[in-house]
Protein backbone atom coordinates (compact mmCIF):
# COMPACT_ATOMS: atom_id res chain seq x y z
CA UNK A 1 0.00 0.00 0.00
CA UNK A 2 1.11 3.57 -0.64
CA UNK A 3 1.39 6.00 2.32
CA UNK A 4 -2.12 7.38 1.80
CA UNK A 5 -3.64 3.91 1.72
CA UNK A 6 -1.64 2.94 4.81
CA UNK A 7 -3.16 5.89 6.66
CA UNK A 8 -6.68 4.95 5.53
CA UNK A 9 -6.20 1.33 6.53
CA UNK A 10 -4.87 2.28 9.97
CA UNK A 11 -7.84 4.53 10.67
CA UNK A 12 -10.26 1.78 9.63
CA UNK A 13 -8.45 -0.72 11.86
CA UNK A 14 -8.81 1.70 14.80
CA UNK A 15 -12.55 1.77 14.24
CA UNK A 16 -12.70 -2.01 13.97
CA UNK A 17 -10.84 -2.48 17.26
CA UNK A 18 -13.10 0.08 18.96
CA UNK A 19 -16.18 -1.79 17.73
CA UNK A 20 -17.60 1.16 15.79
CA UNK A 21 -16.68 0.41 12.18
CA UNK A 22 -19.52 1.57 9.95
CA UNK A 23 -20.87 -0.62 7.13
CA UNK A 24 -23.71 -0.27 4.66
CA UNK A 25 -26.46 -2.85 4.89
CA UNK A 26 -29.66 -3.67 3.04
CA UNK A 27 -30.96 -5.98 5.79
CA UNK A 28 -34.22 -4.82 7.30
CA UNK A 29 -36.31 -6.36 10.06
CA UNK A 30 -40.08 -6.46 9.73
CA UNK A 31 -41.03 -3.60 12.07
CA UNK A 32 -39.63 -0.15 11.35
CA UNK A 33 -38.36 1.50 14.53
CA UNK A 34 -35.40 3.17 12.85
CA UNK A 35 -36.34 5.35 9.86
CA UNK A 36 -37.16 9.06 9.83
CA UNK A 37 -40.49 8.43 8.02
CA UNK A 38 -42.28 9.60 11.18
CA UNK A 39 -45.65 10.32 9.59
CA UNK A 40 -45.53 7.42 7.17
CA UNK A 41 -45.62 9.60 4.07
CA UNK A 42 -43.35 7.10 2.29
CA UNK A 43 -44.43 3.83 3.91
CA UNK A 44 -48.17 4.46 3.52
CA UNK A 45 -47.91 5.71 -0.05
CA UNK A 46 -49.66 8.99 0.82
CA UNK A 47 -46.96 11.11 -0.78
CA UNK A 48 -46.83 8.93 -3.91
CA UNK A 49 -50.58 9.35 -4.36
CA UNK A 50 -50.38 13.12 -3.89
CA UNK A 51 -47.47 13.36 -6.30
CA UNK A 52 -49.28 11.33 -8.94
CA UNK A 53 -52.29 13.64 -8.76
CA UNK A 54 -50.07 16.71 -9.12
CA UNK A 55 -48.24 15.42 -12.20
CA UNK A 56 -51.02 13.68 -14.15
CA UNK A 57 -50.85 16.13 -17.05
CA UNK A 58 -47.09 16.74 -17.11
CA UNK A 59 -43.89 14.75 -17.45
CA UNK A 60 -41.56 16.07 -14.75
CA UNK A 61 -38.00 16.68 -15.89
CA UNK A 62 -35.44 14.23 -14.53
CA UNK A 63 -32.81 16.94 -14.21
CA UNK A 64 -32.71 20.70 -13.77
CA UNK A 65 -29.78 21.20 -16.22
CA UNK A 66 -27.75 23.52 -13.98
CA UNK A 67 -27.58 25.67 -10.88
CA UNK A 68 -30.44 28.05 -10.21
CA UNK A 69 -28.24 31.03 -11.05
CA UNK A 70 -27.59 29.56 -14.51
CA UNK A 71 -30.20 27.34 -16.20
CA UNK A 72 -31.80 25.55 -13.25
CA UNK A 73 -34.27 28.11 -11.92
CA UNK A 74 -37.98 27.67 -12.57
CA UNK A 75 -41.29 29.31 -11.78
CA UNK A 76 -42.16 26.10 -9.92
CA UNK A 77 -39.20 26.58 -7.57
CA UNK A 78 -39.96 30.23 -6.91
CA UNK A 79 -43.66 29.63 -6.30
CA UNK A 80 -42.82 26.72 -4.02
CA UNK A 81 -40.55 28.95 -1.94
CA UNK A 82 -43.31 31.53 -1.58
CA UNK A 83 -45.84 28.89 -0.51
CA UNK A 84 -43.43 27.28 1.98
CA UNK A 85 -42.58 30.68 3.47
CA UNK A 86 -46.29 31.41 3.96
CA UNK A 87 -46.90 27.96 5.47
CA UNK A 88 -44.17 28.51 8.07
CA UNK A 89 -45.11 32.17 8.64
CA UNK A 90 -41.81 33.50 7.33
CA UNK A 91 -41.06 36.43 5.05
CA UNK A 92 -39.00 34.42 2.56
CA UNK A 93 -37.59 30.98 1.85
CA UNK A 94 -34.72 29.56 -0.19
CA UNK A 95 -34.52 25.93 -1.31
CA UNK A 96 -31.38 23.84 -0.83
CA UNK A 97 -30.62 20.34 -2.08
CA UNK A 98 -30.43 18.84 1.43
CA UNK A 99 -30.51 19.77 5.09
CA UNK A 100 -26.74 19.36 5.18
CA UNK A 101 -26.34 21.80 2.29
CA UNK A 102 -28.69 24.28 3.94
CA UNK A 103 -26.88 24.25 7.28
CA UNK A 104 -23.39 24.41 5.80
CA UNK A 105 -24.39 27.05 3.26
CA UNK A 106 -26.12 29.28 5.79
CA UNK A 107 -23.61 29.14 8.64
CA UNK A 108 -20.48 29.29 6.50
CA UNK A 109 -21.41 32.58 4.86
CA UNK A 110 -23.29 34.81 7.32
CA UNK A 111 -20.42 35.71 9.63
CA UNK A 112 -17.18 37.67 9.46
CA UNK A 113 -14.07 37.42 11.64
CA UNK A 114 -15.79 39.88 14.02
CA UNK A 115 -18.77 37.56 14.61
CA UNK A 116 -19.25 35.32 17.65
CA UNK A 117 -21.11 32.02 17.20
CA UNK A 118 -22.49 30.18 20.24
CA UNK A 119 -23.81 26.68 19.54
CA UNK A 120 -25.38 23.94 21.62
CA UNK A 121 -22.85 21.16 22.21
CA UNK A 122 -25.22 18.56 20.69
CA UNK A 123 -25.79 20.35 17.39
CA UNK A 124 -25.82 18.19 14.27
CA UNK A 125 -22.61 17.59 12.29
CA UNK A 126 -23.88 19.79 9.44
CA UNK A 127 -24.25 22.76 11.79
CA UNK A 128 -20.80 22.09 13.22
CA UNK A 129 -19.28 21.92 9.74
CA UNK A 130 -20.99 25.15 8.70
CA UNK A 131 -19.57 26.91 11.75
CA UNK A 132 -16.10 25.46 11.07
CA UNK A 133 -16.17 26.76 7.50
CA UNK A 134 -17.24 30.26 8.53
CA UNK A 135 -14.84 33.18 8.78
CA UNK A 136 -15.82 33.58 12.43
CA UNK A 137 -12.82 33.42 14.77
CA UNK A 138 -14.88 33.22 17.98
CA UNK A 139 -16.71 29.89 18.06
CA UNK A 140 -17.91 28.51 21.39
CA UNK A 141 -20.19 25.70 22.55
CA UNK A 142 -22.51 25.83 25.54
CA UNK A 143 -23.71 22.83 27.55
CA UNK A 144 -26.77 21.18 26.06
CA UNK A 145 -29.95 23.22 26.70
CA UNK A 146 -28.15 25.05 29.53
CA UNK A 147 -29.71 28.51 29.68
CA UNK A 148 -27.44 29.73 32.47
CA UNK A 149 -24.31 28.95 30.49
CA UNK A 150 -25.80 30.47 27.34
CA UNK A 151 -26.66 33.66 29.21
CA UNK A 152 -23.16 33.81 30.68
CA UNK A 153 -21.61 33.52 27.24
CA UNK A 154 -23.99 36.11 25.79
CA UNK A 155 -23.00 38.57 28.53
CA UNK A 156 -19.32 37.83 27.94
CA UNK A 157 -19.49 38.54 24.20
CA UNK A 158 -22.13 41.27 24.11
CA UNK A 159 -19.60 43.91 23.02
CA UNK A 160 -17.59 41.69 20.67
CA UNK A 161 -19.61 42.37 17.53
CA UNK A 162 -22.49 40.37 16.03
CA UNK A 163 -23.49 37.27 18.03
CA UNK A 164 -25.29 34.25 16.58
CA UNK A 165 -26.80 31.44 18.67
CA UNK A 166 -27.36 28.05 17.01
CA UNK A 167 -29.66 25.30 18.28
CA UNK A 168 -32.00 22.55 17.13
CA UNK A 169 -35.66 22.50 18.07
CA UNK A 170 -35.64 18.70 18.42
CA UNK A 171 -32.30 16.92 18.86
CA UNK A 172 -31.76 13.93 16.63
CA UNK A 173 -29.98 11.64 19.09
CA UNK A 174 -31.73 12.34 22.43
CA UNK A 175 -35.09 13.41 21.01
CA UNK A 176 -35.39 16.23 23.53
CA UNK A 177 -36.37 19.79 22.71
CA UNK A 178 -34.61 23.11 23.09
CA UNK A 179 -36.14 25.67 25.48
CA UNK A 180 -36.80 27.89 22.48
CA UNK A 181 -38.86 30.58 24.19
CA UNK A 182 -36.24 31.19 26.86
CA UNK A 183 -33.44 31.08 24.29
CA UNK A 184 -35.23 33.57 22.05
CA UNK A 185 -35.80 35.93 25.00
CA UNK A 186 -32.12 35.71 25.98
CA UNK A 187 -31.04 36.46 22.43
CA UNK A 188 -33.34 39.47 22.19
CA UNK A 189 -32.23 40.89 25.53
CA UNK A 190 -28.54 40.56 24.56
CA UNK A 191 -28.85 41.63 20.93
CA UNK A 192 -28.03 38.18 19.51
CA UNK A 193 -29.62 36.38 16.56
CA UNK A 194 -31.08 32.87 16.93
CA UNK A 195 -30.84 30.15 14.27
CA UNK A 196 -32.94 27.00 14.74
CA UNK A 197 -32.64 23.72 12.85
CA UNK A 198 -36.14 22.22 12.62
CA UNK A 199 -35.16 18.99 10.83
CA UNK A 200 -36.85 16.69 13.36
CA UNK A 201 -39.75 19.04 14.09
CA UNK A 202 -41.02 19.73 10.56
CA UNK A 203 -44.37 18.01 10.06
CA UNK A 204 -44.49 16.83 13.67
CA UNK A 205 -45.27 19.94 15.71
CA UNK A 206 -47.94 22.52 15.06
CA UNK A 207 -51.45 21.73 13.85
CA UNK A 208 -50.24 21.49 10.26
CA UNK A 209 -46.68 20.47 10.99
CA UNK A 210 -45.27 23.99 10.79
CA UNK A 211 -42.54 23.10 13.29
CA UNK A 212 -41.77 23.86 16.91
CA UNK A 213 -40.86 27.51 16.28
CA UNK A 214 -44.31 28.26 14.87
CA UNK A 215 -46.04 26.03 17.42
CA UNK A 216 -44.36 28.16 20.11
CA UNK A 217 -45.28 31.44 18.38
CA UNK A 218 -41.62 32.41 17.97
CA UNK A 219 -41.41 32.87 14.21
CA UNK A 220 -40.81 36.61 14.58
CA UNK A 221 -38.07 36.10 17.19
CA UNK A 222 -35.89 33.71 15.19
CA UNK A 223 -33.39 35.04 12.65
CA UNK A 224 -33.34 31.89 10.51
CA UNK A 225 -34.88 28.43 10.48
CA UNK A 226 -33.85 25.33 8.55
CA UNK A 227 -36.71 23.00 7.68
CA UNK A 228 -35.84 19.76 5.93
CA UNK A 229 -37.97 17.53 3.73
CA UNK A 230 -36.10 14.21 4.00
CA UNK A 231 -37.60 13.10 7.29
CA UNK A 232 -41.31 13.41 8.16
CA UNK A 233 -42.14 14.85 4.73
CA UNK A 234 -40.71 11.87 2.86
CA UNK A 235 -38.98 13.93 0.16
CA UNK A 236 -35.50 15.35 -0.33
CA UNK A 237 -34.12 18.85 0.13
CA UNK A 238 -34.48 21.65 2.63
CA UNK A 239 -35.35 25.31 2.98
CA UNK A 240 -33.88 28.22 4.89
CA UNK A 241 -36.58 30.53 6.24
CA UNK A 242 -35.93 34.15 7.15
CA UNK A 243 -36.18 37.67 5.84
CA UNK A 244 -36.10 38.83 2.22
CA UNK A 245 -32.69 40.30 3.00
CA UNK A 246 -31.37 36.93 4.19
CA UNK A 247 -32.73 35.15 1.11
CA UNK A 248 -31.10 37.70 -1.20
CA UNK A 249 -27.81 37.40 0.69
CA UNK A 250 -27.79 33.59 0.50
CA UNK A 251 -28.40 33.68 -3.26
CA UNK A 252 -25.23 35.76 -3.52
CA UNK A 253 -22.97 34.16 -0.90
CA UNK A 254 -24.10 30.62 0.08
CA UNK A 255 -21.69 28.37 -1.81
CA UNK A 256 -23.82 25.23 -1.38
CA UNK A 257 -26.62 27.07 -3.19
CA UNK A 258 -24.57 28.82 -5.86
CA UNK A 259 -22.30 26.01 -6.97
CA UNK A 260 -24.62 23.02 -7.24
CA UNK A 261 -27.14 21.72 -9.73
CA UNK A 262 -30.66 22.66 -8.65
CA UNK A 263 -33.25 20.13 -7.49
CA UNK A 264 -35.03 18.50 -10.46
CA UNK A 265 -38.66 19.21 -11.18
CA UNK A 266 -39.92 15.88 -9.85
CA UNK A 267 -38.28 16.63 -6.48
CA UNK A 268 -39.97 20.03 -6.38
CA UNK A 269 -43.32 18.43 -7.18
CA UNK A 270 -42.83 15.91 -4.38
CA UNK A 271 -42.13 18.72 -1.90
CA UNK A 272 -45.14 20.64 -3.19
CA UNK A 273 -47.30 17.53 -2.76
CA UNK A 274 -46.15 17.04 0.83
CA UNK A 275 -47.02 20.63 1.75
CA UNK A 276 -50.37 20.43 -0.03
CA UNK A 277 -51.25 17.34 1.98
CA UNK A 278 -50.19 18.92 5.28
CA UNK A 279 -52.36 21.91 4.43
CA UNK A 280 -55.39 19.71 3.74
CA UNK A 281 -58.18 18.64 6.07
CA UNK A 282 -56.94 15.04 5.83
CA UNK A 283 -53.68 15.78 7.63
CA UNK A 284 -53.13 15.09 11.30
CA UNK A 285 -50.05 14.24 13.34
CA UNK A 286 -52.08 13.42 16.47
CA UNK A 287 -51.90 9.60 16.10
CA UNK A 288 -48.12 9.82 16.29
CA UNK A 289 -48.28 11.92 19.46
CA UNK A 290 -50.74 9.43 20.94
CA UNK A 291 -48.24 6.62 20.27
CA UNK A 292 -45.43 8.67 21.83
CA UNK A 293 -47.52 9.06 24.99
CA UNK A 294 -48.17 5.31 25.00
CA UNK A 295 -44.44 4.63 24.64
CA UNK A 296 -43.54 6.97 27.50
CA UNK A 297 -46.08 5.22 29.71
CA UNK A 298 -44.56 1.87 28.75
CA UNK A 299 -41.18 3.16 29.94
CA UNK A 300 -42.68 4.01 33.34
CA UNK A 301 -44.34 0.62 33.64
CA UNK A 302 -41.15 -1.20 32.66
CA UNK A 303 -39.13 0.65 35.32
CA UNK A 304 -36.24 0.45 32.88
CA UNK A 305 -33.55 3.05 33.52
CA UNK A 306 -31.54 4.74 30.79
CA UNK A 307 -34.23 6.22 28.56
CA UNK A 308 -33.75 9.87 27.61
CA UNK A 309 -36.52 12.33 28.49
CA UNK A 310 -38.25 12.85 25.16
CA UNK A 311 -41.76 13.68 23.98
CA UNK A 312 -40.73 13.52 20.32
CA UNK A 313 -40.74 10.44 18.06
CA UNK A 314 -37.06 9.87 18.93
CA UNK A 315 -36.64 7.70 22.03
CA UNK A 316 -33.15 6.71 23.13
CA UNK A 317 -32.00 4.01 25.55
CA UNK A 318 -28.44 4.62 26.77
CA UNK A 319 -26.50 1.34 26.71
CA UNK A 320 -23.13 2.68 27.80
CA UNK A 321 -20.69 1.05 25.38
CA UNK A 322 -20.44 -0.01 21.74
CA UNK A 323 -20.46 -3.78 22.31
CA UNK A 324 -23.46 -3.81 24.67
CA UNK A 325 -25.36 -1.45 22.39
CA UNK A 326 -24.80 -3.63 19.32
CA UNK A 327 -25.80 -6.76 21.24
CA UNK A 328 -29.13 -5.21 22.21
CA UNK A 329 -29.77 -4.04 18.66
CA UNK A 330 -29.10 -7.53 17.28
CA UNK A 331 -31.55 -9.08 19.78
CA UNK A 332 -34.27 -6.67 18.71
CA UNK A 333 -33.55 -7.24 15.03
CA UNK A 334 -33.70 -11.02 15.52
CA UNK A 335 -37.17 -10.45 16.99
CA UNK A 336 -38.20 -8.61 13.82
CA UNK A 337 -37.79 -5.10 15.28
CA UNK A 338 -35.47 -2.84 13.30
CA UNK A 339 -33.76 -0.66 15.91
CA UNK A 340 -30.32 0.76 15.21
CA UNK A 341 -27.37 1.07 17.56
CA UNK A 342 -25.86 4.57 17.64
CA UNK A 343 -22.20 4.28 18.54
CA UNK A 344 -19.26 6.48 19.43
CA UNK A 345 -18.07 8.73 17.70
CA UNK A 346 -21.58 9.64 16.49
CA UNK A 347 -22.38 10.14 20.17
CA UNK A 348 -19.91 10.72 23.03
CA UNK A 349 -18.14 7.70 24.51
CA UNK A 350 -20.28 6.22 27.25
CA UNK A 351 -23.47 7.57 25.64
CA UNK A 352 -23.92 4.83 23.05
CA UNK A 353 -27.59 4.11 22.67
CA UNK A 354 -30.45 2.35 20.96
CA UNK A 355 -32.33 4.96 18.94
CA UNK A 356 -36.00 4.08 18.61
CA UNK A 357 -37.94 6.10 16.05
CA UNK A 358 -41.71 6.01 16.41
CA UNK A 359 -44.05 6.37 13.45
CA UNK A 360 -47.72 6.97 12.86
CA UNK A 361 -47.92 3.46 11.37
CA UNK A 362 -46.37 1.67 14.36
CA UNK A 363 -48.82 -0.14 16.65
CA UNK A 364 -49.11 -0.47 20.41
CA UNK A 365 -48.55 -4.21 19.98
CA UNK A 366 -45.20 -3.53 18.30
CA UNK A 367 -44.20 -1.22 21.13
CA UNK A 368 -45.19 -3.87 23.68
CA UNK A 369 -43.09 -6.46 21.83
CA UNK A 370 -40.08 -4.13 21.90
CA UNK A 371 -40.30 -3.81 25.68
CA UNK A 372 -40.77 -7.56 26.07
CA UNK A 373 -37.51 -8.22 24.22
CA UNK A 374 -35.64 -5.53 26.14
CA UNK A 375 -36.93 -6.88 29.45
CA UNK A 376 -35.09 -10.15 28.84
CA UNK A 377 -31.82 -8.48 27.90
CA UNK A 378 -31.47 -5.12 29.62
Amino acid sequence: MNPVEQYLASRLEERKVAGNLRKLSTHRATVDFYSNDYLGFVTSGILADELQRSSLNIKPATGSTGSRLLSGNTTLAENLEKNIAAFHKAEAALLFNSGYDANVGLLSCISSRHTTILSDELCHASLIDGIRLSQCSRKYKFAHNNLEELESQLKKHINDGPVIVVAESVYSMDGDMAPLKEMADLCISHGAQLIVDEAHATGLFGDKGEGLVCASGLQDKVFARINTFGKALGCHGAVVLGSNLLQHYLVNFARTFIYTTALPEHSLLAIESAYRYMNSNNFTNQPLHDLIAFFRNAIKESRMNGWTDSTSPIQALIAGDNIRCKQLAIKLQEAGLQVNAILHPTVPAGMERLRVCLHAFNTKEEVARLFQVLATEY
